[in-house]
């Protein structure tokens, strides 16, 4: 270890190997002290591979997303302000940290790897009929799958909930880097690979 070695909130090494060669390019494990570009690769094409995971993590937070009609039970916790979903990370990272005995910012890569889909299904038009076709998921698109996933499990486990969503977040990444199906991130991995496969 470096004396100057950078470290993630002055703490965390990322001295970390990515195990999935095929999110080798696409996860971004640069060492920064504050994960934050303010938007400097949003022009360039394909150049959020560049992000570092952290930050991508953390930009997932403030926009988890929706499902169906039930917006506000994954939004609730949402403002929009990086200050809020950067202190929700880091005081998670501290939660993994001590419940799992490892460095958070490898478990954040494994949950990452384990929880992203290699297929997805989409739907082609043949004569006037819809069919469902298998297709390869890009390296960039897993790990965006993948995020999104890995939050909207810890909202919706947290909603309506006094479990605080730093607490649901610790214990979703735990659960998905262990390939737990109990992760909402990883069940959801396993359910559209089976669509996939029956869609071949």
């Amino acid at each position: 270890m470096e004396i100057n070695e950078i470290k993630l909130f002055g703490k965390y090494s990322f001295d970390i190997k990515v195990n999935d060669p095929g999110l080798k390019d696409a996860i971004s494990l640069e060492p920064v002290y504050v994960p934050q570009s303010f938007g400097r690769h949003a022009g360039a094409r394909f150049a959020k591979s560049d992000v570092n995971i952290v930050e991508r993590f953390i930009n997932k937070l403030m926009t988890p997303g929706h499902k169906g009609k039930k917006h506000w039970r994954t939004s609730e916790f949402c403002t929009g302000k990086f200050q809020t979903a950067y202190k929700i990370a880091k005081e998670t990272f501290e939660i993994i940290e001590k419940k799992s005995k490892q460095n958070p910012i490898e478990v954040l890569v494994r949950a990452v790897e384990n929880s992203a889909p290699r297929d997805e299904v989409t739907v082609i038009e043949l004569g006037g009929i819809r069919v469902p076709k298998q297709v390869d998921a890009s390296p960039q698109r897993r790990v965006d799958i993948s995020l999104r996933w890995l939050t909207q499990g810890a909202f919706q486990s947290t909603a309506n909930k006094k479990t605080p969503i730093e607490e649901g977040l610790a214990r979703e990444i735990i659960a998905a880097s262990k390939e737990d199906q109990k992760s909402f991130a990883v069940s959801k991995r396993i359910d559209v690979e089976r669509q996939a496969a029956a869609s071949r």
